[in-house]
């Protein structure tokens, strides 16, 4: 198979599972069922993935991929810290409470094995967080040993309890100005804890 026709497979075969999950939830969801919708063969699948889970396991590092080349840009831009926050805020947040994020959300608390909810933790801990701790180091008045705690701060501040309330069902997908308005308070909040300006 050629390269173009494998990308373009796979693609059908994450939207597919990206569908299914939304409609049947991850226990719901099957190899086969996920197959039929993609147009593909449930043998593709096996050989490609090993399982659903293997499935899942490589859509949740393809969003981590997604979340860190996001991070990646913003940091590499000639911005002050406090620059690249405002613009890193809004897309970080869209993307963790984003349709995707949340189905891979409800499938990884679904998991009765536990593994998917651990490539999540892990996916965000080791590719995404050290590069928010970047930013807050890029800050001449924050201490290098208080870059860490500054971000985990603006986690807390910008993200909350938002991602666990969207994969419940408790809340919508927040809209631009929803996200906008959130990102602009934790911004604000941080810069003042932590008296940062620039």
């Amino acid at each position: 198979m050629r390269e173009e026709k494998r990308a373009a497979k796979r693609q059908a075969i994450a939207e597919a599972a990206y569908a299914l999950i939304e409609e049947k939830g991850y226990l719901g969801t099957s190899m086969l069922a996920i197959a039929k919708r993609a147009k593909a063969s449930n043998e593709t699948l096996y050989n490609w993935y090993g399982d659903k889970q293997g499935l899942f396991k490589e859509l949740i590092e393809q969003n981590a991929h997604q979340v860190r080349d996001l991070l990646q840009k913003q940091t590499e831009k000639d911005l002050s810290p406090l620059k690249t926050l405002k613009q890193l805020a809004p897309e970080l947040l869209t993307l963790l409470l984003g349709d995707r994020a949340v189905a891979l959300n409800r499938a990884a608390a679904a998991d009765p094995t536990g593994e998917l909810g651990r490539i999540l933790s892990r996916s965000g801990k080791e590719s995404v967080f050290p590069l928010i701790i970047q930013t807050f180091e890029r800050f001449p008045r924050l201490p290098n040993e208080e870059a860490v705690n500054a971000a985990i701060t603006f986690l807390d501040l910008l993200v909350g309890d938002q991602q666990i309330r969207r994969a419940i069902g408790a809340t919508k997908q927040p809209t631009k100005a929803e996200i906008d308005t959130r990102s602009a308070r934790a911004l604000t909040a941080i810069a003042k804890l932590y008296e940062l300006d620039g």
